[in-house]
Order: C-alpha cells, then sequence, then structure tokens
C-alpha cells in the first residue's frame, strides 16, 4: 500500500519542528548554534510543531467528511475549526498576526469574506493546503477552489490563493510519479493555465474587496508572482549551489509565493535526498519553519512515510493523528 499520504504529512510536521528553532535568525547564527547544517537533528525529547502544522491538521479535520466537498459546508467546517484553533491552550507557537485577526472576526459569524484580510499574502495561505493536495476524490475544481477558499478565509491577497492552489497540486504532482526534473514546468503549465481562473463558485465576491477592474485582473496578479517566483526556482536551481542560502535565490518565505518557491528549491536541490532538503529547508535565513514544513510535504508526497528517521517520527508532537489522517488517504 503507498504511503505517500502518510509521508508528504510527516514530512510537513518535521520540517516544522526542524525550522522553529531557527526561524528569525540568520544562516550564520543557526550554523553556530546548530553546527552543519547537514547534520541538523531534530530538537526534542518531543518535537514540537508550530502553528503550520496545527493549521493544516485543522484543514485535514475540516476535510473528513463524505459526500461530495461543496464551498459552503467546507467554509462552516474550515471556520469552526480555524475558532477551535485561535482558542486552543496549545496555540502559543508564535502564530501569525493575520490568522490570529482573521479567526477572531470569523468567530462573529458574519461573511467569511469579512474576516479576510485582502492585502495579506502571508504564507499562512499555504503552510496549511496540504491535505487539499493528498486527499483522496476531489475533482480539479474541487481541490484548486477548496485551496484558494481555505487561503481566502485569513489571506484574501490574490498572490496567496494562487499560492495555495499551485501548492496543493504540487503535493498531488508529486503524490502522483511527477519527476523532480519535469515538476517545475508542469507547475508554470498550471499558472498559465489557470491564469484567470477566478472560483467565483468558492471565493464569491472576494475579489470586489481588492480595487481590481475584473475578478480575471484580480486574481491574475496573484497567478503572475507565482510565475515569477518560478523563474527566480529555475535560475537557483541551474546554479545548484546547494550551499548558498536557498532564501538569497527565492525570498525568505514570509509571504505565500516565496515560500512555495523557496521551498520547492530546497526539495529540488536534494530530490532523493528528503532528509538533507528537510535540513537545509530549516537552515535559511527567512521563515524557516514554514519553508522546511513544505519542503518535508513535498519530500514525503514524493517518497513516502520511509523517507523519515523512525527516531524522528517516534517522538513527533501529533504523530497519531498525523498517521491516521495518512492511513486513511493511502487507503483509499
Amino acid at each position: 500500500m503507498s504511503t505517500l499520504s502518510t509521508g508528504s504529512l510527516l514530512g510537513l510536521a518535521l520540517g516544522d519542528a526542524l525550522g522553529a528553532p531557527t526561524e528569525f535568525i540568520d544562516v550564520p547564527a543557526i550554523l553556530a548554534r546548530c553546527g552543519p547544517w547537514r547534520e541538523m537533528e531534530l530538537p526534542g525529547p518531543l518535537a514540537r510543531i508550530t502553528d503550520d502544522t496545527q493549521m493544516a491538521l485543522a484543514v485535514a479535520r475540516a476535510l473528513r467528511t463524505t459526500g461530495r466537498l461543496e464551498p459552503s459546508g467546507f467554509e462552516s467546517r474550515l471556520r469552526a475549526e480555524f475558532v477551535d484553533w485561535l482558542h486552543s491552550p496549545e496555540n502559543n507557537r508564535a502564530p501569525g498576526m493575520t490568522c490570529l485577526r482573521a479567526c477572531r472576526i470569523l468567530e462573529d459569524g458574519g461573511p467569511w469574506a469579512d474576516a479576510s484580510q485582502i492585502t495579506s499574502k502571508g504564507c499562512g495561505a499555504n503552510m496549511r493546503v496540504t491535505p487539499l493536495g493528498l486527499v483522496p476524490g476531489l475533482t480539479d475544481e474541487q481541490r484548486a477552489g477548496g485551496a484558494q477558499l481555505q487561503a481566502g478565509l485569513t489571506h484574501g491577497h490574490p498572490a496567496g490563493l494562487a499560492a495555495a492552489d499551485l501548492t496543493a497540486h504540487t503535493v498531488r504532482l508529486l503524490a502522483e510519479g511527477t519527476e523532480p526534473d519535469v515538476l517545475a514546468g508542469r507547475l508554470r503549465s498550471y499558472a498559465w493555465e489557470n491564469r484567470e481562473t477566478y472560483h467565483e463558485r468558492w471565493l464569491g465576491d472576494l475579489w470586489t474587496r481588492a480595487g481590481d477592474a475584473s475578478p480575471r485582473r484580480f486574481i491574475a496578479r496573484g497567478w503572475d508572482e507565482c510565475l515569477a517566483v518560478l523563474d527566480r526556482v529555475d535560475e537557483a536551481v541551474r546554479r545548484a549551489d546547494p550551499e548558498a542560502d536557498p532564501c538569497a535565490a527565492t525570498g525568505a518565505g514570509w509571504v505565500a509565493e516565496e515560500a512555495l518557491g523557496t521551498a520547492l528549491l530546497c526539495f529540488l536541490l536534494f530530490p532523493d535526498e528528503p532528509v538533507l532538503a528537510l535540513r537545509r529547508a530549516a537552515c535559511t535565513s527567512g521563515d524557516s519553519d514554514s519553508i522546511a514544513a513544505l519542503a518535508g510535504a513535498f519530500a514525503g508526497a514524493r517518497h513516502g512515510a520511509g523517507a523519515w528517521p523512525e527516531p524522528w517520527t517516534a517522538r513527533l508532537e501529533h504523530r497519531d493523528e498525523l498517521l491516521a489522517f495518512g492511513a486513511a488517504w493511502d487507503a483509499t
């Protein structure tokens, strides 16, 4: 039986835990604290996740339903899960201010678009989207619309929507067997094909809040930013300098398209060495936990659960829930 969903979820959480202590500090300081990046070890004895994995689990729980995924039902379940996260005693892992602000408005019960921070494209839009790339049985429209909707509940900037969609698509492609050497090209094709596709069934009138002339103009802005970062990924892969800080090539990852681009770069530098990809992503000068979480999701979707050292997964916080979701999706 496949273990790709399990591997992706474990990789996301392991990258999150590995990168959490190195977030907010530069690479020389990381090396001084942790030693050579190729030998970085998972902190312990309990490998603690951050809000990145907490919110990915919230999305996974919102997907735990039978029948066809539809916008209204998915939105209501996402809202409930996000508000539960807002009040969780475990929500003390440096959560993003945009997510906190939006979730407080969601709790008030008004239209979800009122909560969406329309100018924000923070990486919170796509750090949690991996389950949409893994859950079986979705149509392309459901996966894309669901990915953008879960982003839009908190981060309404079109680049946040597009990057979340592209992140879920990356996970899906890798789980389906796409080879790393053609991955960036297939992502670029997907971005061009969807550049003016506004998923009104999922997003409603969100676009009207941004001041664009049309929904197509609105969403195209987001896809153009994703296409630009894919160009930077291509250039960095051609240079292939694994010792250089990936953030110098593709951005620090605080915003959605850069988190995707830098995570993708780390994966493509080490497509067949998942632990090294994770370590490289955690040793970065930017949003290291989010970058490493996405790099781990990509590597796990390619290699499966066997990619990760058992001594690491054995002490991973929320391991049982991650394994339960992975096993259920792998079995379908």
